[in-house]
């Protein structure tokens, strides 16, 4: 993931943006605010999103519709959603918003410290999980490239080659090793 990843905020209120935008502004990433979740579909389909915090209820498409629809999409599939929730405990929607693949539900009122230390470490590894999946990418198509370019002839000996030595049996027990005379 590039290092200009952004954390999107999705409210349908501005002093509920405001209130996040400040308890994140510690962090020192780049915050961007939407107040639709057809405006956050369309910020996340630009790329550079590393994070989503997202209001449950905002208007157009409500908060599990903007997950499900990233879900299904392969660019915005793996960016982490911290849903922020008014509604206080409500099993049917942990539940449904952990099928969904949300990484934590957040209620309102906001604690500003648990609310960074959360997207901190789920901004971090979503990071991490992006270099390596690149790193990963670049060694397949180098390997790939190394396989296509190597002719049989100058790969070296085979272990099913004639030349080499059968491998011997290793003893099983210290007892039955064989003895040196």
């Amino acid at each position: 993931m590039p290092s200009d990843a952004k954390i999107l905020i999705v409210a349908d209120h501005e002093d509920t943006l405001y209130a996040l935008e400040s308890a994140l502004s510690p962090l020192t990433h780049d915050v961007v605010c939407a107040m639709s979740g057809d405006a956050a579909l369309k910020e996340v389909l630009r790329g550079n999103t590393g994070l989503l915090l997202l209001d449950l209820r905002v208007p157009d498409v409500s908060g599990l519709e903007v997950v499900r629809y990233m879900r299904r999409v392969e660019q915005t599939q793996y960016i982490p959603i911290v849903l922020v929730t008014g509604f206080g405990p409500d099993a049917v929607l942990s539940s449904a918003a952990f099928r969904l693949g949300v990484a934590d539900l957040v209620p309102k009122p906001v604690d500003p410290w648990a609310l960074r230390t959360k997207v901190s470490f789920l901004f971090r590894t979503h990071q991490r999980l992006r270099t390596l999946e690149g790193e990963l990418r670049d060694l397949r198509s180098r390997a790939a490239a190394r396989t296509v370019s190597v002719s049989p002839r100058t790969r070296g000996p085979h272990l099913a080659d004639p030349i080499l030595p059968a491998p011997r049996e290793l003893p099983l027990r210290p007892d039955s090793a064989p003895q040196s005379g």
